[in-house]
């Protein structure tokens, strides 16, 4: 049900809010609704089995106003060119709000890479590097991990770009294995900074994280991590979920135990999962439950209108992009219910590349001590930002972040004299 939502129309609605707030008129910021540069290219490839196929592959640069184009690489069966745009336009704003010098960009590859063998997948990779290898560079475009993908993927993309170039070029990607210009507490940074976000969002409200019910849609890189971060700090994790099923427990899951199970085999699944006291719900009950906090972590348009006045946290922290439609955010908030938005709850992962592109820049290693001291305090800046100018103009927290987003956009370009 959820692909009968636009993602583009999503990002567009709150950018159109935020310019009317912030004084714009249309032809002021009108070419912050446009792609600078959008590439599609074919992967023509012969399986293991000997047969062969074309896969569709994208890699789009939303703005590179304020710096390099920044984003991950899905390897996902939904990937389209409509998708890729929306998720290139959030990434320029991600890195608005929490203020690194980024823009966005998003690419990916219309593949299950779940079924393919280790030797598919680096195949696969090489040649998507070697296609959009005119378009990236560590001073151009950097990519990252993202759904589908992993620090290997990375790794063979870095290994790729540098044979192109004759040496060895670290920072053309980020979220790559740490022996290979990696950097410590990168895989786990996105959860982490869903983790503070919420620690935030709950101290706001006057709660503590401790023995507070929570429930995390997707279980993947982020959704994994997420729970993880949530259950050490003594929340009640009390639902998970993956593309299998959710499964639910009162008094709180062993998310631990959960984590070790999928990990040791790929292809391990939720569904077949076993504990005692546990209950296998769906994906939309998940969503529904009576829970404090709400971790959407799955793919785009989770929370529409056809569920929004079903739903019963009274917080909800995106940890995914584009968790949630302009038509359910209006609901959501006429509920009163909190909505911390994509592009400052799962900011960390960004924010940490970051990082791992001035290490490699600077040829100097980063303790994890540092990273995680200045993730926090980047977190917790841009956190203080959003809600102090959500309660200055009345309006949401996803209004308020855009507000400071499409300000700094907007104001790169102008110094560009785009607007000229």
């Amino acid at each position: 049900m959820a692909d009968k939502y636009n993602p583009l129309e999503n990002v567009w609605a709150v950018v159109d809010k935020a310019a009317s707030i912030l004084g714009y008129q249309e032809n002021e910021y009108a070419a912050v609704k446009y792609p600078e540069r959008e590439l599609k290219v074919a992967i023509p490839m012969v399986m293991d089995d000997g047969s062969f196929r074309v896969f569709e592959a994208y890699r789009i640069q939303h703005s590179t106003a304020r710096g390099p184009a920044k984003g991950g690489i899905r390897f996902h069966p939904a990937v389209n060119q409509n998708e890729v745009e929306a998720l290139a336009a959030w990434m320029s704003f991600k890195c608005a709000v929490v203020n690194v010098p980024f823009g966005g960009g998003k690419g990916g590859v219309a593949v299950d890479p779940r079924k393919l063998s280790e030797r598919e997948l680096f195949v696969l990779t090489q040649k998507y590097t070697q296609a959009i290898a005119p378009v990236i560079g560590p001073e151009e475009d950097i990519p990252a991990p993202d759904v589908g993908t992993t620090p290997q993927i990375m790794g063979w993309f870095m290994d790729t770009y540098s044979k192109l170039n004759t040496h060895n070029v670290l920072n053309c990607v980020t979220g790559k294995p740490i022996g290979l210009g990696g950097i410590l507490g990168r895989g786990s940074a996105t959860g982490r900074g869903v983790m503070m976000t919420v620690n935030n969002i709950l101290a706001k409200l006057g709660k503590k994280m401790e023995g507070t019910s929570v429930a995390v849609q997707g279980m993947g890189n982020v959704g994994s991590a997420t729970a993880d971060f949530l259950y050490r700090e003594g929340m009640k994790v009390v639902g998970v979920s993956d593309v299998s099923c959710g499964i639910y427990k009162e008094d709180g899951l062993n998310i631990p135990e959960i984590l070790e199970y999928l990990k040791q085999d790929r292809k391990n699944l939720l569904k077949d999962y076993r504990a005692e006291g546990i209950t296998f719900i769906t994906n939309e009950e998940l969503l529904e439950l009576a829970v404090d906090v709400l971790v959407p972590a799955a793919m785009e348009n989770m929370i529409n209108v056809d569920n929004a006045d079903k739903i019963r946290a009274s917080v909800i922290v995106e940890a995914a992009n584009g968790p949630t439609t302009s038509e359910a955010d209006e609901i959501l908030d006429c509920k009163g219910i909190y909505v911390v938005p994509d592009i400052l709850a799962n900011a960390g992962g960004v924010i940490v590349s970051y990082f791992e592109w001035v290490q490699n820049i600077q040829a100097y290693l980063w303790t994890e001590e540092r990273v995680v001291e200045t993730l926090h305090a980047m977190m917790d800046d841009a956190f203080k930002g959003v809600w102090d100018i959500a309660k200055e103009n009345s309006v949401s927290l996803r209004t308020g972040a855009y507000l400071i987003a499409v300000k700094r956009v907007v104001t790169a370009q102008h110094g560009r004299g785009t607007y000229l």
